[in-house]
């Protein structure tokens, strides 16, 4: 019985629907580092001062609030390539030129000039996500979701290595021009799948009106049975998650002493690694267990996977727990953020699912955003070791909603 689940996710991995799910995830995650950590790595490396380096944060503000605009885009589609694919090809040529005008910019004569067209880039890598999330969501079909969750964050992932690792590589080799030249050149993965990639094989009507497009997306899910139960299952599902990530780096430096080299190879190898291998994991599970008791088994693990950091904290400086610890926590991180993104995917109405998508997926940020400063206070008052059993405590409102919501959950 295994071997034949086995041979079944592999034929759904030979589908259409899947590779594009991949290749546009990829799509999506490329732009991301290019406009904040690697362009920062650009103006350190140019001395640019850091009092300016540190407003280029505010450049990801556009993945904040991308849902004020995904309402035209529910609405409105381009001439060619139906509803959704039109408006992501659109996007991924704005991308494309816009990532070689950036690289061609002389940063240290320029750091604001470079920082507006960080905005300006990071407002169509978001308006790329607007129309990629509704794609999906509106293609897969709810026993695809498991696996396009989990290929989405692959590809997602992949990608923030080519745009972060591999241009800092060709960055040093070839110069900055050069590199972000690469990364725009690897926009035609996108591309190609964008021409590729299937049309949903419903398709649901627009909304009548930009009035509609606003209003009817909030209305429709309100009106749910459990909608209140629902918005606040997304606000805390990874709260316990977020909790423990906000202060990792800083507590493997500064809690038990781990130089920043040896914190950066660790993240950014097996960090990465495991990451890829918990969405692999979970999208493949979630085919055998369905969306609840993959929600619930991946939100238990999520949390006690802090536990392995309260262990570290405890026994102090030791390579080997440190490896565990940061493995578990992005193996189970991943796969939490599998069984959320095909959460967010079966609560969207296909008429409206880019606003949707958008509204859903910025409420659940408002975790991972505004964690931190609280992050820093319960570590000042209980220290670095019963933080992070807090914040295995802090998974425990969102498993409860998950199990509250059960029948709704078990139906999507």
């Amino acid at each position: 019985m295994p071997t034949a689940r086995f041979h079944q996710q592999l034929h759904a991995l030979s589908s259409q629907h899947l590779r594009s799910v991949l290749l546009l995830g990829f799509s999506s995650g490329l732009p991301l580092a290019l406009s904040g950590s690697t362009l920062q790595a650009w103006m350190a490396a140019e001395n640019v001062p850091v009092t300016l380096i540190g407003w280029l944060s505010l450049a990801g503000i556009p993945y904040t609030w991308k849902f004020l605009w995904a309402p035209i885009m529910d609405r409105f589609a381009m001439p060619f390539l139906g509803r959704r694919r039109g408006w992501i090809l659109l996007t991924q040529l704005v991308l494309a030129a816009g990532i070689v005008g950036l690289g061609l910019l002389p940063v240290q004569q320029h750091p604001l000039w470079a920082a507006c067209a960080a905005c300006a880039l990071a407002f169509a890598s978001a308006s790329q996500d607007i129309v990629i999330d509704a794609y999906r969501t509106d293609l897969l079909t709810a026993a695809e979701r498991g696996l396009g969750a989990g290929l989405t964050v692959m590809g997602y992932r992949l990608a923030m290595l080519c745009s972060g690792a591999l241009a800092l590589v060709l960055a040093a080799r070839w110069g900055w021009p050069l590199a972000y030249g690469t990364m725009a050149g690897l926009m035609a993965i996108g591309v190609f799948a964008t021409l590729n990639a299937p049309e949903p094989p419903t398709r649901a009507a627009a909304p009548a009106t930009l009035r509609d497009a606003v209003l009817l997306p909030l209305q429709e899910f309100m009106h749910r049975t459990g909608a209140g139960y629902l918005l606040g299952l997304i606000l805390f599902y990874k709260l316990g998650d977020a909790f423990a990530g906000a202060l990792t780096s800083a507590f493997l430096i500064r809690g038990v002493g781990f130089s920043i080299a040896e914190v950066g190879a660790v993240n950014k190898g097996i960090g990465l690694f495991a990451t890829i291998a918990g969405a692999a994991a979970g999208g493949a599970w979630m085919v055998r267990w369905g969306l609840y008791r993959s929600l619930l088994v991946f939100g238990f693990l999520q949390g006690m996977a802090a536990l392995s950091f309260a262990w570290l904290a405890h026994s102090g400086h030791q390579w080997s727990l440190m490896i565990l610890a940061v493995f578990l926590e992005n193996l189970t991180s991943g796969m939490g953020t599998a069984a959320f993104t095909a959460l967010l995917m079966a609560l969207c109405n296909q008429r409206f699912s880019a606003t949707q998508f958008a509204l859903l997926s910025a409420l659940s940020a408002v975790a991972r955003v505004y964690v931190g400063p609280l992050a820093g206070l319960v570590v000042a008052e209980i220290g670095w070791t019963y933080f992070f059993v807090f914040s295995t405590l802090a998974a425990i409102p969102g498993l409860w909603l998950v199990w509250r919501q059960r029948g709704v959950l078990a139906s999507l």
